[in-house]
């Protein structure tokens, strides 16, 4: 699995699932956006995997993203929940810290998870290269490469014009050949950044729709609730708001998460139109909350619910979902970037593969 069709499929509702398989992190990165810790809590593995054969070939996601924290912590999880997945038809893909890069070999059990996934993705940006150093990450991903995984970057920085990511992209392309491609972000307010990281909130521009693809996949959170949304904020909050809480790994299986996800009508409408436009179609007079800030307060608005439920409850509801779903994936994965990753950098992410075509 390739970079960019992990991204493609990102506005799709339900076409994927993220995984949190734990909160702890040995590394102590100070842009964090999940403050890990070495003692971080982590779903029940038994019910990681229960939930994991709850999908069949008729009903599952494409992709699976496998994240924490640090997942390779748990390597033996890694490659029971990969296999599983993949017994279903579902491809398996990770995002790592690169803890295990240092001093050159990657450690046996480590590798056997990486070998176990259809995609691995190395994070570096200058607050990781404060704990492994760079030719080490190199080295590392090179051997993944050579084991015949398809490999990738996650890249942060402070913004557009930072000059370490314009010298960092600029290596990587050199060292690799430009084979390998990379998704660059900026520093969000959250985690140990949210004290000072600027907050980049998107809002919508007039009476322009602004879809929000990040209500498509479920995620599997820290402590086994299933949520409709991967913002860290919405991830890390208690209680859940009643529209974003999708079940839990105890009692639920991928079925009636899906069905939920699917079926429901302020969900469907945030992911065709966006909070923004749901509060000035529906409720004007509570509108200027923000992108997320207001998406989470959206029950609070007791008449946008009812509105909401009026009109997109039935088959019209299902269609704008899927359309706008349509149009977002039609654009590609360069374009959904620019909107949630660092624009300038977007077209990293459809760098050739190892095979030289772009995909």
């Amino acid at each position: 699995m390739r970079l960019a069709e992990l991204i493609a499929l990102r506005p799709v509702p339900c076409a994927g699932l993220l995984l949190t398989l734990t909160r702890r992190c040995p590394l102590n990165c100070a842009h964090c956006s999940t403050s890990s810790t070495t003692a971080g809590e982590e779903p029940v593995a038994e019910q990681l995997l229960r939930f994991t054969e709850s999908f069949t070939d008729a009903d599952r996601p494409e992709a699976v993203l496998l994240t924490g924290g640090e997942p390779l912590l748990l390597p033996g999880l890694v490659g029971e929940l990969a296999a599983r997945v993949r017994a279903a038809g579902s491809r398996t893909a990770l995002l790592s810290g690169m803890f295990f890069a240092r001093g050159g070999r990657i450690p046996r059990p480590v590798m056997r998870a990486i070998t176990a996934v259809e995609h691995f993705s190395a994070s570096l940006d200058v607050f990781h290269e404060r704990e492994i150093a760079r030719r080490d990450v190199f080295r590392a991903v090179r051997q993944v490469l050579d084991s015949g995984v398809p490999a990738s970057f996650h890249l942060t920085g402070s913004g557009p014009r930072d000059p370490y990511l314009a010298e960092l992209t600029s290596e990587i392309r050199r060292e690799f050949d430009d084979r390998v491609p990379m998704l660059v972000n900026h520093v969000r307010a959250v985690g140990r950044a949210a004290a000072w990281a600027g907050v980049g909130a998107r809002t919508g521009a007039g009476h322009q729709a602004l879809p929000c693809a990040m209500a498509a996949w479920p995620v599997v959170a820290f402590d086994g609730a299933v949520l409709a949304c991967c913002n860290q904020r919405t991830v890390d909050l208690r209680p859940v708001p009643d529209h974003l809480a999708l079940g839990h790994i105890a009692t639920d299986d991928w079925a009636t998460v899906r069905r939920r996800s699917l079926s429901s009508p302020i969900l469907r409408m945030v992911r065709a139109l966006g909070p923004a436009r749901l509060y000035e179609r529906y409720a004007p007079e509570a509108a200027g909350a923000g992108y997320c800030d207001g998406c989470r307060g959206l029950t609070e608005q007791t008449g946008l619910v009812a509105a909401v439920t009026r009109d997109a409850s039935g088959p019209v509801g299902e269609l704008l979902d899927q359309e706008a779903a349509r149009t977002q994936a039609a654009a590609g994965p360069a374009a959904l970037l620019k909107r949630y990753g660092c624009a300038p950098y977007a077209p990293l992410v459809t760098l050739p593969d190892l095979t030289g075509n772009r995909r």
